[in-house]
């Protein structure tokens, strides 16, 4: 808890002016410190923000050395009041001393019962908590906390109470179902009232970024006029303190009919029964801008959060065991879909906190997790090295984290550094290196996309620099390579939901091969609000596009950079254009020859927002004042500063030819130290880079033209082998040279196609009468096994495959046996066929799969295999087989060059002949090919799906 001292006598004359001086003096170092090379002279009446470069980390950073250089205690709050070094002065003179106890006690305000059942025949959020309030209606659902104390609990019943009568006061006011309302309320219960509300009342919400500062909330909310005139929204929903800006907006959004509060809204008499939704139509617009000028709405339906929410909960095993700590912003999609809707749907207490109390002392976050015992949580990368950084050993004493199983590491680029760093700090207080879990996910899929595998150490790479920036491909890096890129791999992708990486001509990468990421599945937008250009650009087939950069190793998703200018900083996405159109609009700056981008910062991980203008002023004096100008204006576009401002001469902004902005050589000048540079002309430092570059992209291309040629060789050498084996195999008078002939074809095609063949283990299939089993990636499993194969095996294929004209005499002719994948009784028939044949002293060769898919994984077994072996007492060969997916996968016709690894591991006898032992020989044998595949278990995606018309389980 909080105590504090009463207040003493608030200084006058000389001690209120020594105390002004001492402020000043920590504002004007600091913020030097944050605005490196801007000429910076602190006054009590300049402005934070706007006119010292303070975003909100520099202001919690000024509140901390505050308190140290003062002994005092400030309020966290405070973040949120102070404009101006004189306020902050203000506080000191009137605080008294204060302590801070955190509380080591776990709290006792959360519910103990688990629930059992999960909403899961629901289709709507509205669903989910009418489902939650019949089933538990008094059972707390969030807790709201500073850290060290929680100030309110809210049950599911006393939500949809609030929600259902604020319902009724928007449908009194006349709120239309469809119309969209913007919510910008800071985190508190009045949000949480006013987005169900809104839902209820068949209106669609459109979270929006509050103001940090209630006193700026005017010029907040023309920044965010955008949103509003996207949206055509009909209402706005603002703080209390806001109401009287009631018309403020009308006259700049045609459609906006009112600005009003909760407490305005709120029906007096009880809730009326909710307007009906359906699973497709729109629950609410996610706007993914962090500037709002030139917003991105994503479209998303009920059917879409439901179907992420269900997705993120499994890849975690979620249940209501769990508790969920959130400081994350309401606003932004992990806080509001990924902790607050899923809690709600899981039963998961949820305990938030506003950001801000996070941002002032990033402690109270963790001691949130010790006091609930939390299990989840999850932050950005920034939060972590936040915690490392900033955080006293003091101001954690006696803190346990040892509850947390899962902390999402998530929103913006992951530093492998500020893993290590943020697990060795808190490993003494019981933080578990397994659970820090790497996650991807966009707006543009809900939320989540990819989940790393909880309770397991984050997976790293080490990969050639050079090889990766020369020619795509993710290369290990040798163990003494001191400049090699150290990765952390995301994960793989949600049940249901898959991924792919694309080259330059929009062919599917092999494994190992930088390219654009793309994604579909059930959680995916339609796409952007009234923005049908946008929308043709996200969306291509049934394949969204995300504009980032990555490859794909053992099934695990590496991010390496993005293709679009998108800059991240602090969780908040930020586009470029904006910030270059309001600075180029400066007196005294050439307009268009401006460039926004980020520069990582390579120990944190975090973007810096750097910004270039040219200008044609050479006075120094006059170019420090352009340079303040400058970043007030950026901080006015986005509601933060830059971190750098660099003013250049005319023609130091690289362009094309065409004249547009050239970020990405802006960039690379500036971290080499070139940008505006005397030494060397623009031209020439342009020429280099792009000998650099156009040599890479000449590289690339010589490689996209060799694949072109290789696919056409692939199919050639596999036509025209199969123009003479066909016939063979038909004409030839016993199943051995028949044999012999397709396995003397198999191998040529092979070695024609240039694919690399290993195997070690063979001997191992040299035993007459065994079942052979093998793991099935791709198209070319069977050629490579009728290459491996010795004598004359038999394999076993879908039956459909038999009436084919061309599949059905050729392999019938090669005596393969066909199973039928849908009638249980031929298939108990089959069985007794395929006992008998192998008690004959035969091989049967099962893909136990049965089927395979584009996305790595290894699928659940089938128990026919087992079954058979069981009865016929007959050893199961499992044998593994490495590399014919990235040569050709499930969905796609462009095959890749690569290698083929075969390994025949030992022979497992069945332990019976009764269902048991199938069983238990089924799970043994997918448990040792899972062990050396080198592809992640695919079995826990507990979702169905269709495979040439027959339904197929996975789980």
């Amino acid at each position: 808890m909080n105590e504090t001292k009463p207040p003493s006598a608030e200084p006058t004359g000389d001690a209120r002016a020594a105390i002004e001086h001492r402020v000043l003096s920590l504002v004007e170092a600091l913020a030097r410190e944050l605005n490196p090379g801007r000429r910076l002279t602190a006054t009590l009446d300049a402005s934070l923000q706007r006119d010292l470069g303070f975003d909100s980390l520099g202001l919690s950073e000024l509140l901390l050395r505050t308190e140290k250089e003062f002994g005092i205690r400030l309020a966290d709050d405070l973040i949120a009041e102070i404009d101006t070094p004189q306020d902050l002065a203000n506080e000191i003179a009137q605080s008294g001393q204060g302590v801070i106890d955190p509380v080591a006690q776990k709290t006792e305000t959360l519910p103990s019962a688990m629930l059992e059942a999960v909403p899961d025949t629901v289709t709507t959020l509205i669903g989910v908590l009418e489902w939650r309030t019949r089933q538990s209606p008094d059972r707390t659902h969030i807790l709201l906390s500073d850290g060290y104390n929680e100030s309110e609990t809210i049950t599911y019943g006393a939500l949809s109470e609030a929600a259902g009568r604020f319902a009724a006061g928007l449908r009194s006011w006349g709120l239309e179902p469809g119309e969209r309302v913007g919510i910008m309320l800071p985190t508190g219960n009045e949000f949480f009232e006013a987005f169900f509300g809104v839902l209820l009342a068949g209106g669609v919400p459109a979270p929006m970024y509050p103001p940090i500062r209630l006193s700026q909330l005017e010029e907040h909310l023309r920044r965010q006029a955008g949103i509003l005139r996207n949206s055509e929204a009909a209402l706005l929903i603002v703080p209390q303190q806001g109401k009287t800006l009631t018309g403020l907006l009308g006259g700049q959004i045609d459609t906006l009919r009112g600005v009003s509060t909760v407490a305005a809204l709120r029906a007096s008499e009880g809730p009326g029964p909710a307007i009906d939704r359906q699973p497709d139509d729109l629950a609410m617009l996610q706007y993914t801008s962090g500037s709002t000028g030139d917003p991105k709405g994503v479209m998303l339906t009920h059917a879409n959060l439901l179907a992420n929410i269900r997705a993120m909960g499994r890849a975690i095993d979620a249940t209501s065991n769990d508790v969920f700590v959130s400081w994350l912003p309401l606003y932004h999609d992990l806080g509001l879909i990924g902790a607050w809707f899923g809690s709600l749907y899981y039963g998961v207490p949820a305990v938030i906190m506003s950001p801000l109390h996070f941002i002032v002392r990033p402690e109270s976050w963790l001691w949130a997790i010790h006091r609930n015992s939390a299990t989840l949580t999850a932050a950005p990368n920034f939060a972590f090295e936040l915690c490392v950084d900033k955080i006293d050993d003091a101001a954690i004493a006696g803190l346990d984290l040892s509850s947390l199983r899962m902390v999402a590491n998530g929103a913006e680029p992951i530093s492998v550094d500020t893993i290590r760093r943020f697990t060795e700090r808190f490993e003494p207080y019981g933080f578990r290196p397994q659970a820090m879990t790497p996650v991807y996910g966009l707006a543009e899929s809900s939320v989540g996309l990819a989940f790393s595998s909880a309770e397991q150490l984050p997976i790293v790479e080490r990969i050639d620099r050079a090889a990766l920036s020369q020619t795509g491909k993710a290369v290990p890096a040798r163990p003494d390579d001191a400049h090699a890129m150290p990765v952390v791999s995301s994960g793989v992708p949600l049940p249901g939901h898959e991924v792919r990486i694309v080259d330059a001509i929009g062919q599917e990468a092999p494994g190992r091969q930088e390219g654009r990421l793309e994604f579909r599945g059930p959680s995916s937008t339609r796409g952007y609000f009234r923005d049908p250009e946008r929308t043709e650009g996200l969306i291509r087939g049934d394949w969204l596009t995300s504009g980032d950069l990555a490859y794909i190793a053992n099934g695990n998703i590496f991010l390496t950079g993005r293709v679009k200018d998108l800059i991240i900083k602090g969780g908040r996405n930020i586009y470029p254009q904006e910030i270059e159109n309001g600075v180029g609009a400066l007196a005294g700056i050439r307009k268009g020859c401006v460039a926004a981008f980020a520069s990582t910062d390579a120990r944190t991980g975090t973007e810096r927002l750097v910004v270039v203008a040219e200008s044609r002023e050479t006075d120094p004096s006059r170019r420090a004042d352009l340079q303040d100008t400058v970043a007030r204006s950026v901080s006015d576009i986005l509601g933060m500063p830059a971190d750098e401002v660099v003013i250049v001469k005319p023609h130091a902004v690289p362009k094309t030819s065409s004249g547009k902005i050239r970020r990405s050589t802006a960039r690379e000048l500036y971290e080499a130290g070139n940008l505006g540079q005397e030494t060397r002309a623009l031209w020439m430092q342009i020429l280099r880079l792009g000998l650099m570059s156009g040599a890479s992209r000449a590289r690339r291309l010589l490689a996209t033209s060799a694949d072109l040629a290789y696919a056409g060789w692939w199919w050639s050498v596999l036509v025209l082998l199969g123009a003479v084996v066909w016939p063979s195999v038909l004409l030839l008078p016993n199943r051995r040279w028949r044999w012999g002939f397709v396995r003397s074809a198999a191998r040529t095609a092979l070695r024609l196609m240039g694919i690399r063949f290993s195997v070690s283990g063979v001997d191992r299939l040299a035993t007459d009468r065994a079942i052979v089993v093998a793991n099935h990636s791709s198209y070319t499993d069977a050629l490579v096994m009728a290459a491996l194969l010795p004598d004359e095996p038999a394999f076993v294929a879908k039956k459909e495959l038999a009436g084919q004209f061309v599949a059905g005499p050729f392999l019938r002719r090669l005596r393969t046996h066909f199973a039928e994948r849908a009638d249980f009784q031929e298939g108990l028939q089959e069985v007794e066929a395929f006992k008998a044949f192998v008690a004959r002293g035969n091989k049967l060769v099962f893909f136990p799969e049965a089927t395979f898919f584009r996305m790595p994984g290894l699928l659940p077994f089938r128990l026919g295999a087992f079954t058979v072996a069981c009865a016929a007492d007959a050893p199961v060969v499992p044998v593994v087989i490495r590399g014919t997916r990235s040569i050709l996968r499930g969905e796609q016709w462009f095959p890749r060059r690569g290698a083929v690894e075969i390994e025949v591991l030992e022979p497992l006898t069945p332990g019976g002949a009764d269902f048991a032992a199938a069983i238990d020989l089924r799970d043994r044998t997918r448990a040792q090919i899972l062990a050396h595949c080198g592809e992640p278990d695919a079995a826990a995606r507990t979702v169905s799906f269709q495979k040439d018309g027959v339904e197929v389980a996975d789980g």
